[in-house]
C-alpha cells in the first residue's frame, strides 16, 4: 500500500477538523501542511507565533486574517475558542506552559516530542488532560512509520511470542550532530532544557516501549558522555570559525561551507525562515556564516555540553530487557531494531525499508527460517511517520477507532520516563527505579 493511499484508507466524510498552530517552527508547519493536501480533513484556521514576521508568513500561507492571528497563547485564550484542536510545535521547555492553557480553554492538542523537560511535567499534564477531558497525542512519529507500525502488529499477532529482550540503535550522522546538538538549538541543557537523548531518541525510547505492549519499565542504568567533540580534540589548523580563521576547512568533514551551502542541508534551521521559501544567496549565506551565525562556528570550538554518545539499560515488570544506544558523529544515519522473543526474532533498519523475521528450525540440515517483509519507506526523514500521524490525529477527534500506533498521552509517558530516568542514573552513576504512572 502506497503512502497516499494509507492516509486516506478507512477515512469517514464530513466536515474538516480545525486546527491553530502554536509555534511557527518547521516541525508544526510540516504537521500542518497536511492541511494543504487533505483540506477536507483538516483546516489550519489561526496561528499563535511570538514573532511577528513568521506570523504574518505563516497567516499568508493559510490564508488568515489578521484576527486569527496571536502573539501568544494567552492572548489565544483570553477570547472564544476559535478551533478543534492546536499543533503545538514550540521548543521543548515551552511544551507544557503552553498546553495546559490549551487544555484548558477547551483545545486537543497534538504535542511535538518530548512532551516536557522533567518527570514532574509529564506527570502534571497528564492529571491536567484527564481533569479537562482533552484528547493530547505526541509526536511519536516512528510509531507511523511502516517499518514499526508492521513490526508492532506482528509481536500482537504473536509471530514471536513474548517479548524477552529488544536492542535498538540511533547512529546520528555527523551533519546533523553538528546542526542540532553542537552548534544549533539542542546543544545545551541550560539553553533547550533537555538532555540529546530526550530531545534525540525520545522517539526510539517510546518504540520500545510500545513493543512491549502493556508491560510496565520498572529500573534504568545510563552512561554516557560528551567524549569527542571539544577544544582539546580539535585538529591542528582549526580555528574558531569554519570561514574566517580555519587553516583546514577544505578538508575538514565539519565545514559549515560544505554542510549548509554545498550540500544544502539543514536548512530549516540554519536559515531564517528558510521553512516558508525564504532563501539568501549563496553569498550572503557566506556572510551570515562568516559573522553572526551558530552554525558557522568551529565543531571543536562551541558552547556545547550536551552527551555525544549514550547507552540505556532498561528491566520490565516481566522481567525482559531492553538496551538503546545513541551514537553522535556516525559516518551512515540509520536506526536499527532487534527483537527476540520466545518464538522467534525480528531484525531490521529502519531506512533500508525492509525487515526479517525468523523462527527456530531443529529439521535435520536447518537452523532457522527467515521471512523479509518489505514496508514503504518516504523520504521525510521518519521513515514515513510524519503525515500517517495527523491522519490519526485527525480520525481521533472525529470520533473513529485510533491505530494501532496510537500516540495518545497515556500512551506515551512511559518512554519519556524511560529517558528522564536514563539521564539520572547517568549523571548519578546508579540505577533508578520507574515509579507507575
Amino acid at each position: 500500500m502506497n503512502h497516499t493511499n494509507q492516509l486516506n484508507e478507512n477515512f469517514t466524510n464530513g466536515q474538516p477538523i480545525t486546527a491553530i498552530i502554536v509555534g511557527a517552527g518547521h516541525r508544526s508547519l510540516l504537521y500542518a501542511s497536511y492541511a494543504s493536501q487533505y483540506p477536507d480533513q483538516l483546516r489550519i484556521v489561526g496561528i499563535v507565533e511570538p514573532d511577528p514576521v513568521r506570523r504574518q508568513l505563516t497567516a499568508d500561507k493559510f490564508g488568515l486574517t489578521s484576527e486569527c492571528c496571536f502573539e501568544s497563547v494567552e492572548q489565544l485564550v483570553a477570547g472564544p475558542r476559535i478551533s478543534e484542536a492546536a499543533i503545538n510545535g514550540t521548543m521543548d521547555h515551552l511544551h507544557i506552559q503552553t498546553t495546559i492553557p490549551l487544555l484548558e480553554a477547551g483545545y486537543h492538542v497534538l504535542l511535538e516530542k518530548p512532551i516536557g523537560t522533567t518527570e514532574e511535567e509529564i506527570y502534571v499534564l497528564h492529571q491536567k488532560a484527564k481533569e479537562h477531558n482533552r484528547i493530547v497525542m505526541i509526536c511519536h512519529v516512528l510509531r507511523y512509520a511502516p517499518f514499526y507500525a508492521e513490526i508492532r502488529k506482528r509481536i500482537e499477532a504473536g509471530d514471536i511470542g513474548e517479548v524477552v529482550n529488544i536492542q535498538t540503535a540511533e547512529h546520528v550522522s555527523y551533519h546533523h550532530m553538528a546542526a542540532s546538538f553542537i552548534r544549533g538549538k539542542w546543544n545545551s541543557k541550560e539553553t533547550c532544557k533537555s538532555s540529546m537523548l530526550m530531545a534525540k531518541c525520545c522517539h526510539d525510547l517510546d518504540i520500545i516501549s510500545w513493543m512491549t505492549g502493556e508491560i510496565r519499565p520498572t529500573r534504568v542504568s545510563s552512561f554516557g558522555g560528551l567524549m569527542h567533540f571539544k577544544a582539546e580534540h580539535a585538529p591542528e589548523g582549526s580555528g574558531t570559525r569554519c570561514l574566517v580563521d580555519c587553516k583546514i576547512e577544505e578538508s575538514c568533514p565539519y565545514s559549515a561551507k560544505k554542510h549548509y551551502i554545498e550540500q544544502g542541508r539543514w536548512g530549516f534551521y540554519v536559515w531564517e525562515n528558510d521553512y516558508f521559501g525564504i532563501a539568501p544567496t549563496d553569498e550572503e549565506k557566506l556572510d551570515i556564516l562568516r559573522t553572526s551565525s551558530p552554525y558557522g562556528r568551529c565543531v571543536w570550538h562551541c558552547d556545547n555540553d550536551v552527551v555525544d554518545r549514550q547507552s540505556v539499560i532498561v528491566k520490565f515488570e516481566n522481567g525482559s530487557t531492553a538496551t538503546h544506544n545513541m551514537i553522535g558523529g556516525a559516518s551512515k544515519p540509520c536506526r536499527t531494531l532487534f527483537i527476540v522473543g520466545t518464538k522467534g526474532e525480528i531484525q531490521g533498519t529502519l531506512e533500508d525499508g525492509s525487515f526479517v523475521v525468523r523462527h527456530p528450525d531443529a529439521r535435520a540440515g536447518h537452523e532457522f527460517t527467515e521471512e523479509r517483509v518489505t514496508v514503504n519507506v518516504t523520504n521525510d526523514s521518519h521513515g514515513g511517520g510524519d503525515l500517517l500521524l495527523v491522519n490519526d490525529f485527525v480520525r481521533v477527534l472525529r470520533g473513529e477507532n485510533p491505530s494501532i500506533s496510537s500516540t495518545s498521552l497515556e500512551k506515551s509517558v512511559y518512554g519519556h520516563l524511560i529517558g528522564f530516568s536514563a539521564e539520572c542514573s547517568r549523571l548519578e552513576n546508579r540505577i533508578v527505579e520507574i515509579r507507575a504512572l
